[in-house]
C-alpha cells in the first residue's frame, strides 16, 4: 500500500506528497484491489477472438453474442446501484468481483451456443457491479476537496493495469485462451477479498436507502449531468467502436500502425495525468469537466483528415488531454449531487449512461461512416462541442448544490 510521505524540513509537502498524500489507507486499498483487477482484465478485449478462433462462432454469431453482454451491461449499473445503497458498498463490490471470477470461468468452459450466451449474459451483468460500489466508497471515504484527485488516481490505475493487461493479454492468448480466463477469476477473487479485509462498511445507516430510482430521476439536476456524460461517453466510445474500422478501412492503416498510435493514449495517461490531477481538482469542476469534453471533441473532429499514422498520433495526443482534464472531475460532480445515503443509485445512474452509449457508438457511428469519415467525425466533434455548452448551463447549479 502507497502511503502519506514525510514532509520536508520546510514545512511545503514533497512532490510525491502532493501527488498521493492525504488520502485515507482504505482508500489505497480500493486502490490497489482495483490495481490488479484491472491487470488481469485479459478477457474482454480478445472476446471476439476468443468466440471466433476457439468456439469457431461466425462472426454474426459473435456480434449477437456480444450484444446479449451489452444488455447485461446495461442492467447491471442501475442494479448495482440500488445493492449499493441496500447492502452496503463493500458487499456489492466484493460479491460482484466474485460472480465474475464464477462467470469468467463459466464462460471460458462453455462450449455450446446456449452456454455461451447464458455465460455472456451474466458476465455483463456482473463484471461492471463494483463500479457504482468503488465510486460510492470514494464519496464516503475521501473528503470532498480531495475527491477529484482521488477519482483521477483511480482512472490512472485503471489504466495503467489495463495495458499491463492487454500486453500480456496478447502473448497469453497464443499460449492458450484458457489462460486469460483463469487470471482474469483469479484477480477478481484477490480484489474481492482486498476490498472486505481491508475496506470498512460505509453505508450510512438510514431507511432512507429503500426504495427504487424514483429519488434520483426526480433529481432534474442529476439527470441533465447524466445527459452530458451520456455524451462524453458517446464521443469517448468511438475509440473501441468505429475509429480502428475508419483507420484500417478507411484510411488504410495496418493494424501495427494503428495499434502504434493507439499506444500514445496510454503512455500520455500513465505519465501525465498523475501530475496534474491535484491542480485540475483545484478549479471548478464545471468549467474543468466543459474544457475537457471541448478538448476531446477537437481531437475526435480533427480525425477527419487524417491520413497518415503521425497524422493519427496528433489527433489521439488532443482527444487524450481532454480524457485527462475529464478524468476525476465526473465522479466528484456525483458525489456532490448525490445524498449520501443514495451515492450508489446516483452512481449507477452515471454508469447507466456508459453501458448506454457502449451499445449507441457503434449504432450511430456505423451508419455515419458509411456516408463519409467527415460525417462521422464531425459529427462527433459536434456531440464533444454540445456536452461541453450543456456542462457550462449546468454549472452555476452545480456550484450552488
Amino acid at each position: 500500500m502507497l502511503s502519506p510521505t514525510v514532509e520536508k524540513p520546510s514545512g511545503k509537502p514533497s512532490f510525491l506528497q502532493s501527488m498521493l498524500g492525504g488520502l485515507p489507507r482504505a482508500f489505497w486499498a480500493l486502490w490497489g484491489g482495483t490495481l490488479v483487477n484491472r491487470l488481469g482484465t485479459m478477457v474482454m478485449p480478445f472476446t471476439g477472438v476468443y468466440l471466433t478462433q476457439s468456439r469457431g462462432l461466425s462472426l454474426a454469431a459473435a456480434g449477437l453474442v456480444m450484444s446479449v453482454f451489452g444488455a447485461g451491461s446495461l442492467l447491471s449499473q442501475l442494479l448495482a446501484g440500488v445493492l449499493a445503497d441496500r447492502i452496503g458498498r463493500r458487499a456489492t463490490l466484493s460479491g460482484g468481483m466474485l460472480a465474475t471470477a464464477v462467470t469468467m470461468l463459466a464462460l471460458g468452459y462453455s462450449t455450446s451456443l446456449p452456454a455461451i450466451v447464458a455465460s455472456m449474459f451474466v458476465l455483463g451483468l456482473v463484471i461492471d457491479v463494483y463500479r457504482p460500489a468503488s465510486n460510492a466508497l470514494v464519496a464516503d471515504l475521501v473528503s470532498p476537496a480531495e475527491r477529484p484527485r482521488a477519482y483521477g488516481l483511480l482512472f490512472w490505475g485503471i489504466n495503467l493495469g489495463y495495458a499491463v493487461g492487454m500486453t500480456a493479454g496478447g502473448w497469453l492468448a497464443g499460449l492458450g485462451f484458457v489462460w486469460l480466463f483463469w487470471i482474469d477469476a483469479v484477480s477478481s477473487v484477490v480484489f474481492a477479498v482486498l476490498v472486505w479485509r481491508a475496506v470498512p462498511e460505509t453505508r450510512p445507516e438510514t431507511k432512507e436507502s429503500a426504495g427504487g430510482f424514483g429519488v434520483v430521476l426526480r433529481d432534474r439536476l442529476m439527470v441533465a449531468f447524466t445527459l452530458v456524460a451520456l455524451g462524453n461517453a458517446l464521443v469517448y466510445a468511438q475509440t473501441m467502436t468505429m475509429l480502428p474500422v475508419a483507420m484500417t478501412e478507411v484510411v488504410k492503416l495496418s493494424t501495427g500502425q494503428f495499434g502504434l498510435a493507439m499506444a500514445l493514449n496510454g503512455v500520455l495517461i500513465v505519465v501525465v495525468q498523475p501530475l496534474v490531477s491535484g491542480w485540475l481538482g483545484r478549479r471548478d469542476p464545471a468549467r474543468t469537466f466543459a474544457l475537457g469534453l471541448a478538448v476531446m471533441g477537437a481531437g475526435f473532429a480533427m480525425t477527419a483528415f487524417v491520413t497518415s499514422t503521425p497524422g493519427l498520433a496528433v489527433t489521439i495526443a488532443v482527444w487524450t488531454a481532454g480524457e485527462i482534464v475529464t478524468a476525476g472531475i465526473a465522479g466528484s460532480i456525483v458525489a456532490t449531487l448525490a445524498p449520501e445515503h443514495l451515492r450508489g443509485r446516483y452512481s449507477g445512474l452515471f454508469g447507466f449512461a456508459w453501458s448506454l452509449a457502449a451499445v449507441l457508438a457503434p449504432l450511430l457511428g456505423g451508419p455515419l461512416l458509411e456516408i463519409g469519415s467527415g460525417a462521422l467525425w464531425f459529427t462527433i466533434g459536434g456531440v464533444g462541442a454540445v456536452s461541453a455548452l450543456g456542462m457550462l448551463a449546468l454549472g452555476p447549479a452545480i456550484r450552488r448544490r
